[in-house]
């Protein structure tokens, strides 16, 4: 494994949680440089060679106008049963690679910054894939199921069937949470949930100030 010097912060939480919105602060108000694991994935599906062995595998079905179509992708790969299960470790056995190799240069990039202070990982799947193993502190962002079906139903429209479809194909929030070293409560607001998060850091050795000294002097 490759040795890096700033601390990566793994971000994780239920669907709906706002976990990349808080990663999205504390990345501002930190000198952080985030890597958003979804961007990234969304990132490799444009790439050839991901492409030639997507259409391989799940065949032609899964694009529209020579470009991977995610949501009848997401048909496929989302949910608890074993066409799903089998069909999401084919699916990662070909873009995580690709996409582990963005997060290697993406963490080079950041230790090469020397404005950088840390990392901030956001990765829904994060635990389930391995990818903790980059980070040296993972935090849960813990929100109240009824909030959550609220948020995903404004902002994405679904119903709290779809909600559960999804998060059967992750690690339970319970499990999730016992795995984490930090929990964050993000049921009010985000600057509440960033501030619980930094201090908590400071609490920790990981930063020495309780302010957000990349928000200092801004407008």
């Amino acid at each position: 494994m490759t040795i890096h010097h700033k601390p990566i912060i793994g971000i994780v939480g239920g669907v709906g949680s706002g976990k990349s919105a808080v990663a999205r602060w504390f990345a501002e108000h930190c000198c952080g440089s985030l890597i958003d694991a979804d961007a990234v994935g969304h990132q490799v599906l444009l790439q050839e060679e991901v492409k030639i062995r997507l259409r391989e595998t799940f065949g032609d079905d899964i694009f529209a106008e020579g470009e991977v179509d995610r949501k009848q992708l997401g048909t496929l790969v989302f949910g608890d049963g074993p066409e799903q299960t089998r069909a999401r470790r084919q699916l990662e056995s070909i873009v995580h690679p690709a996409m582990a190799a963005v997060f290697q240069a993406e963490l080079a990039k950041a230790d090469a910054d020397d404005e950088i202070r840390l990392v901030i990982f956001d990765a829904a799947v994060l635990l389930e894939t391995g990818w903790r193993e980059q980070c040296d502190v993972v935090v849960f962002v813990e929100v109240p199921h009824d909030q959550r079906v609220q948020r995903v139903a404004a902002s994405r429209g679904w119903t709290e069937g779809e909600l559960a479809r999804r998060e059967a194909s992750q690690w339970s929030l319970d499990r999730k949470r016992q795995a984490a070293d930090i929990v964050v409560d993000n049921s009010e607001t985000i600057e509440h949930t960033g501030q619980q998060l930094v201090d908590t850091l400071v609490e920790q050795g990981w930063l020495t100030d309780r302010r957000t000294p990349c928000s200092i002097g801004t407008p």
